[in-house]
């Protein structure tokens, strides 16, 4: 490689440019007037165009004066010998090739030229790199179309876009002013016509650097690295000619969401081989390899039953993942967050970014799983729900949900209450909660039942008034004639509601002395009429009525001795009592 545009003297000699003797006396300080004529006759070899070396004696205003052993000096101009920054990259004493440009000239001095020297011993670099497939070292310029101008230390070339990098670059005007080392793709001297390609030369030395990283390579070796591109599932690290997949679940033991959070494009890292497919020329690559697993010492530092506190990272529909340490998380499980029975969203329990305590529940070290319980580090409402909702008191609540048996009532957070449909109304036949509540709605009920171990609550809105049945049967007797209006029909009998709501039975023999196929051939819903009551059962809360023995006030029976043992007689007693009765009074006539 040639890397250094201005050292061209080595070369230029190479290439026939003469070095002029300048000693003209012997050891005893005498001419040699050999020697001089010697010189004399070299001298007169030096022709215009040809490339010889000479020292520097001085840096005038004129220009650089020049001893190339000729009979006089000889000036090139001091714009030859600046650099790349206008400074005079020239001192007195040095040599320097030029090129003899005219012999006599009226001032006595011979015209030189080093930037012609410089350019023909260029050519001859370029031309030996071309052959040798050497990469050389230019200066680019400025960005012209297609691409860059590259100074070859003066020789242009043109570097194409498309040669500048393996990769595509968007700005060139990047590399303004840089040097690079690249390749001659074409070269035609005679119309000064040199396509270059950096990106062979980047090729070359990736290829070099490959062999060599691939000699090197191998599992669990611990190697450096370049980050050379950031995706959201790792980063690529050049390894010296070979890439290797850092993925994102082997940079840390513990949850990142982007990898861009720990590296940047260009930063210099240490990685580990986890594996290496020598022939598909594959590297799995790790970082947090480099530092010990905590799941090694996770049972020994979170032992189950201890509490633990926590960051919660990430919320899901099953429950949420806590954070304990870098790469050790927990699950809290959605039936371990609360002690309540109701199921609610883990986000309405909890936040990402909270810090929480918890208890640890179970430890799978091999699977690297930690189950842990939110609601066993709070205070169990369950264990004193009795001491705080005793029996028999009264709570107020919200109705969280109907269903067909019951309305459950939440009477504080977490705790429901169930009211039976039967536990709403003493009267009111309902057979859906919905007919007298609704959700949302706020009630007031009585607690009349409490299974701690199953969590259950059972609550009474009837029983925020006097039972109802119990006012009747105190005050009502068989034998009584109660009012009553007709409220639904079966087809055994009519349903007749009475005061307060109660309702009771007359049964279709009842209705009438006739003989009744259907009650509503002979009854209207909504009818009212007066009844006898037959029957009186309070454990059951059933009462037997009689429309027809109301008719017979006049019956001269009664119908007390006919009671069963119950105190309550039967249908078929009144029944038989009433035709016995009938029969005796036609035989009286």
């Amino acid at each position: 490689m040639i890397n250094n545009p201005n050292s061209v003297g080595t070369v230029a000699g190479s290439s026939g440019q003469k070095e002029v003797n300048t000693t003209r006396t012997n050891n005893t300080g005498n001419e040699d007037f050999g020697a001089l004529l010697e010189d004399f006759e070299s001298q007169s070899t030096i022709t215009v165009g040809e490339i010889v070396l000479g020292r520097v004696i001085k840096i005038s205003d004129r220009g650089v004066i020049i001893d190339i052993g000729f009979k006089s000096e000889g000036i090139a101009p001091v714009e030859e010998f600046l650099d790349f920054d206008g400074q005079i990259a020239v001192k007195p004493g040095e040599e320097v090739a030029v090129t003899v440009k005219q012999l006599d000239t009226p001032e006595g001095y011979v015209v030189l030229s080093r930037a012609e020297a410089l350019h023909r011993q260029r050519w001859e670099f370029i031309e030996k790199a071309f052959n040798n497939k050497q990469t050389v070292v230019g200066r680019v310029i400025e960005r012209i179309k297609g691409g860059l101008k590259v100074d070859l230390g003066g020789v242009t070339g043109f570097l194409p876009g498309s040669q500048v990098d393996v990769r595509p670059v968007r700005n060139l005007e990047s590399f303004k002013g840089k040097d690079i080392e690249v390749q001659i793709l074409k070269l035609n001297r005679r119309r000064s016509n040199v396509v270059l390609s950096r990106k062979a030369a980047l090729e070359e030395q990736m290829a070099k650097r490959k062999a060599s990283t691939l000699e090197l390579l191998d599992d669990d070796v611990i190697v450096e690295g370049q980050v050379k591109n950031i995706t959201d599932y790792g980063v690529f690290v050049d390894l010296g000619g070979i890439d290797g997949l850092l993925h994102i679940t082997d940079i840390f033991w513990g949850r990142i969401q982007n990898p861009a959070e720990v590296f940047k494009i260009g930063e210099t890292i240490q990685v580990k081989v986890l594996k290496f497919d020598r022939e598909k020329e594959r590297v799995s690559l790790g970082y947090k390899q480099l530092i010990p697993d905590p799941w090694d010492t996770v049972p020994e530092r979170y032992p189950v039953g201890s509490k633990v506190k926590g960051k919660v990272v990430s919320i899901t529909d099953y429950g949420a993942f806590v954070e304990l340490e870098d790469g050790v998380e927990g699950l809290v499980h959605i039936s371990e967050m609360t002690w309540s029975k109701r199921t609610k969203h883990p986000s309405k329990i909890v936040s990402v970014g909270q810090e929480v305590e918890t208890m640890v529940l179970d430890i799978d070290k091999q699977q690297r799983r930690i189950s842990l319980g939110l609601r066993q580090v709070l205070a169990n409402p369950w264990d004193t729900i009795a001491t705080r909702f005793p029996i028999g008191s009264r709570v107020h609540g919200r109705v969280r949900n109907l269903t067909d048996f019951g309305a459950f009532v939440e009477i504080e957070d977490g705790i429901d209450g169930l009211v039976h449909v039967s536990d709403i109304s003493w009267t009111k036949r309902i057979k859906h909660p919905s007919e007298v509540l609704k959700k949302g709605q706020m009630v007031d009920a009585v607690v009349i039942a409490i299974d701690t171990a199953n969590k259950r609550i059972s609550l009474s809105i009837k029983e925020l008034e006097p039972n109802a049945w119990d006012k009747f049967f105190r005050s009502h007797k068989i034998g009584d004639v109660v009012r009553g209006k007709i409220v639904r029909f079966a087809n055994f009998g009519a349903f007749v509601e009475l005061e307060g709501g109660i309702e009771g039975l007359c049964h279709i023999s009842e209705l009438s002395d006739q003989r009744v196929e259907k009650p509503e051939a002979v009854l209207q819903i909504g009818q009212e009429l007066p009844f006898k009551i037959l029957k009186l059962d309070e454990a059951q809360k059933k009462i037997g009525l009689s429309a027809r023995a109301v008719a017979r006030e006049s019956d001269p029976g009664d119908i007390s001795h006919y009671q069963n043992q119950d105190g309550v007689a039967s249908l078929g007693e009144i029944a038989q009592f009433s035709t016995s009765s009938t029969s005796e009074t036609e035989n009286k006539k």
